[in-house]
């Protein structure tokens, strides 16, 4: 089971996951969680992936699914603290190009302006 908690900085909003984001566990939340910070007014999301166990393809086209959405409304989706395997993932799929990856949040949070 996944968990997502979600704080507030510096006018952004980051979503701590935890856990694995796979078909039919975190993929379901990971949608609910950013549609709700949207639905909030939220633009500006950053996903801190530190604590992601696995990640299937289910998971990253809800990664692009969320970014997307987040596009469309007018806002910004940031990811960062990838782990090596989410990382190495987004590489071999060519979708380190679309997302904004950042080493720490603070970077994420700056990189709003």
């Amino acid at each position: 089971m996944a968990q997502f908690t979600t704080r507030q900085q510096d006018g952004a909003s980051i979503v701590d996951v935890k856990g694995a984001i796979v078909i039919g566990v975190g993929d379901v939340q990971l949608r609910e969680a950013v549609r709700e910070l949207l639905s909030d007014g939220k633009k500006k999301i950053v996903l801190n992936l530190a604590d992601v166990t696995r990640i299937d393809s289910s998971g990253i086209g809800e990664l692009v699914s969320a970014f997307t959405t987040t596009s469309r409304e007018g806002g910004k989706l940031k990811l960062t603290n990838l782990p090596p395997k989410v990382y190495d993932l987004l590489v071999i799929t060519q979708l380190i190009t679309v997302f904004e990856v950042f080493d720490s949040e603070d970077e994420a949070v700056a990189s709003f302006g």
